[in-house]
């Protein structure tokens, strides 16, 4: 494990436990599917407005691409930029490096309470707790953020952090939490938070955002979202941080107009989040609002190492979250059971390759490969042509389950082999024969019962098709020479 990977799980993640809880809770699957698919089918009635959608999803995949291809070229002319209108830049190589560099701003800035709007790289390094580690007061803006805040909670959805969560839930929260009558009504819990949030705001010294995309040529970041948070924390406060991936570059003013026009709709079925902000550098003299002090993280923290890897396209990703939504899997298990910060398809990629793919082995193979993930990506990044990489690498590095690599080494042996074939069928469906009833076997021993513990195995033919087609093949003959 690498200098950037070590601030993840201190023991490997149990997969098969978490997500054999996760589809135990039947509430918590139905509120997950009934939640995705309404983003899903958003995403899907929205994305025809945009003339030819699979047009302009593959512009915006090549103006990434060319971006990756380029990226020292765009990080340097951003950095420029930022600098030019009076921003200071910090490059962190590592997450801890980064919450350093955060935490000593916050220390400098004598900063007592620090708001923050919605992050997933923050999420990534564990920024709250570093700065909390170090006595700062951390608020979280986000609504569903500051639900996961007050329940002690993770995000299970890149966009929709508390998808997980019914209303119901969340009243019962703010009983507790914030000493409240309960309510389960949407309004007044919003209304409550709101009072909350905005006390916050009056008092902070400090604000914290991430970036969803920066723009090379002017110096710009862009944040986008629908509550009006973001636009809170990085014009009210004193001081600014703004952290970032280095993956978040666009050339160009027009560049970034692509990639919100896919982000919205992909992420939420929105023409356009309610609120996008731009930010360059700090406030000026003739400015109402503005952060007196602006400070940019760049972080890499394995990030180069993609990049110069057979899945740098992985990269490409805008973090829209429309690969969970439309993925079978994710409907049924949530997020929190992958235990890593990006659940879903893409977390089955960049979090073996952000960390470590001997810890986090079991998320490549908890796929069924079906390419919905392919279909919903903004960025056309080939999710499951990157999983069967990975899973390629852990059988040639032997970190697959030995049970798995003998498996597929005696299909592989059986598949070569017409006489291992034939028997094997044979020898298939003479124990299917005695296994099942009324055609479908509801029990098989060993490795195989976890298929039957879910679901029924229809029996094999009595004849297999090759002997069916050959009579049938026969039969024609026949009567074609009478």
């Amino acid at each position: 494990m690498t200098q950037a990977q070590t601030h993840e799980h201190a023991t490997k993640p149990d997969f098969k436990r978490s997500s054999t809880l996760a589809l135990a809770n039947k509430r918590l699957g139905s509120a997950m599917d009934a939640a995705t698919r309404r983003q899903d089918n958003g995403r899907r009635a929205i994305m025809p407005e945009l003339g030819d959608p699979l047009a302009i999803r593959e512009l915006g995949a090549r103006i990434k691409n060319h971006t990756l291809h380029n990226l020292d070229r765009y990080l340097t002319q951003l950095v420029e930029n930022v600098r030019r209108h009076g921003g200071v830049v910090h490059f962190a190589e590592t997450g801890e490096q980064a919450r350093e560099i955060i935490t000593d701003i916050a220390r400098q800035a004598k900063a007592r309470t620090i708001v923050k709007g919605k992050s997933m790289v923050s999420e990534e390094i564990e920024l709250n707790d570093a700065l909390e580690a170090a006595g700062f007061e951390v608020a979280e803006t986000d609504l569903g953020e500051y639900i996961l805040q007050l329940a002690g909670e993770k995000p299970s959805h890149i966009v929709t952090p508390v998808l997980h969560k019914t209303r119901e839930d969340i009243g019962k929260l703010f009983a507790e939490k914030l000493g409240i009558p309960y309510t389960s009504d949407p309004e007044e819990l919003t209304a409550v938070a709101r009072r909350v949030l905005r006390e916050k705001f009056r008092t902070a010294d400090m604000g914290i955002t991430g970036v969803n995309f920066a723009v090379a040529e002017t110096g710009t970041l862009c944040i986008v979202t629908n509550e009006g948070n973001g636009r809170m924390c990085t014009s009210r406060p004193r001081v600014l941080v703004s952290l970032m991936g280095m993956e978040k570059v666009v050339p160009r003013m027009v560049d970034l107009a692509v990639m919100l026009k896919l982000l919205a709709k992909s992420a939420t079925g929105q023409r356009i989040t309610c609120y996008t902000n731009l930010m360059t550098g700090p406030k000026r003299p003739a400015d109402a609002d503005g952060p007196e002090e602006f400070h940019l993280v760049i972080m890499d923290r394995g990030r180069s190492s993609i990049l110069a890897s057979d899945y740098w396209e992985a990269l490409r990703c805008i973090r829209c979250g429309a690969c969970l939504n439309a993925c079978p899997v994710y409907r049924k298990l949530g997020g929190h059971a992958y235990e890593s910060v990006y659940p879903g398809p893409i977390g089955k990629v960049i979090t073996p390759l952000l960390t470590d793919l001997a810890m986090y082995n079991h998320l490549p193979q908890a796929s069924s490969l079906c390419e919905a993930c392919f279909e919903a990506c903004p960025m056309r990044i080939n999710i499951p042509a990157m999983l069967l990489g990975l899973r390629s690498t852990l059988v040639r590095t032997k970190q697959a389950p030995l049970g798995w690599r003998l498996g597929f080494k005696g299909w592989r042996m059986g598949m070569s082999s017409h006489f291992l074939y034939s028997w094997g069928a044979r020898f298939g469906r003479w124990g299917l024969r005695l296994l099942s009833k009324n055609g479908w076997t509801s029990w098989l021993p060993g490795p195989f019962s976890p298929w039957t513990q879910y679901r029924d195995l229809p029996g094999m033919a009595p004849r297999p098709f090759h002997r069916r087609w050959a009579n049938l093949k026969k039969e024609l003959d026949e009567e074609a020479g009478r």
